[in-house]
């Protein structure tokens, strides 16, 4: 899809309802080092340049919608673009840290490579449970779907009828559209999530959510 495609597509959206909250949840841009998989957790991670420009394409693909809040992750890599998409509406935006990656503990900014080689039976122990298995120092997902429920439920309760944006992370928007799509945790690497995506998501007053668009 292009991206004239995909403006075009934001802007051809119907107002939410009064009773729901549409949240226009989007991936962080590019970061450097991004060539090697590695796990940056909660670590600042500087946007590469094209990082910087996957945020200036989202200021121009949500320029035609009436957005009312921006929210973000606080570390930079999410915060540095959230301040961009906010700027363009007139906005200032709001930082949480419950909307932060997961917690990788003593793993965080190592590349797997690294891990795999260095702790080969704590890495299969993930794979095999990557639910409940908690990094050393860090976090599982149950704790991360804790958090990213809570912040999201925050942030709806503030803004019936209206549109938001939320800046966030791979690992978080997994988790909320997991949740959106009535899916397990176990899948979540069955969803895509690239630099600078877009996903739509309408949360109705009785817990019903509508997934919009996904990895768009």
């Amino acid at each position: 899809m292009t991206d004239n495609a995909k403006a075009g597509s934001l802007n051809a959206l119907q107002a939410c309802r009064p009773e729901e909250t549409r949240i226009f949840l989007l991936r962080h841009g590019e970061v450097e080092g991004h060539g090697e998989p590695r796990y940056n957790g909660q670590q600042d991670v500087a946007l590469t340049p094209r990082g910087r420009g996957h945020y200036r394409q989202l200021v121009e693909r949500l320029q035609p919608r009436p957005i009312q809040a921006v929210y973000s992750s606080d570390l930079v890599r999410c915060f540095e673009g959230a301040e961009m998409l906010a700027a363009a509406h007139g906005l200032v935006p709001v930082a949480m840290q419950e909307l932060r990656e997961l917690h990788a503990g003593e793993w965080e900014g190592r590349p797997w490579s690294e891990l795999q080689a260095h702790y080969p039976t704590q890495w299969q122990a993930r794979l095999d449970d990557i639910v409940h298995y908690r990094i050393p120092g860090g976090e599982n997902l149950l704790d991360l779907r804790q958090r990213a429920r809570s912040a999201v439920a925050e942030i709806i309760g503030r803004h019936r009828g209206q549109e938001v944006v939320v800046v966030a992370h791979g690992g978080i928007n997994r988790i909320l559209l997991l949740d959106a799509l009535d899916a397990p945790l176990e899948r979540i690497l069955s969803l895509s999530q690239f630099y600078g995506c877009v996903n739509i998501l309408d949360y109705g007053a009785c817990g019903r959510v509508t997934v919009q668009l996904l990895n768009g």
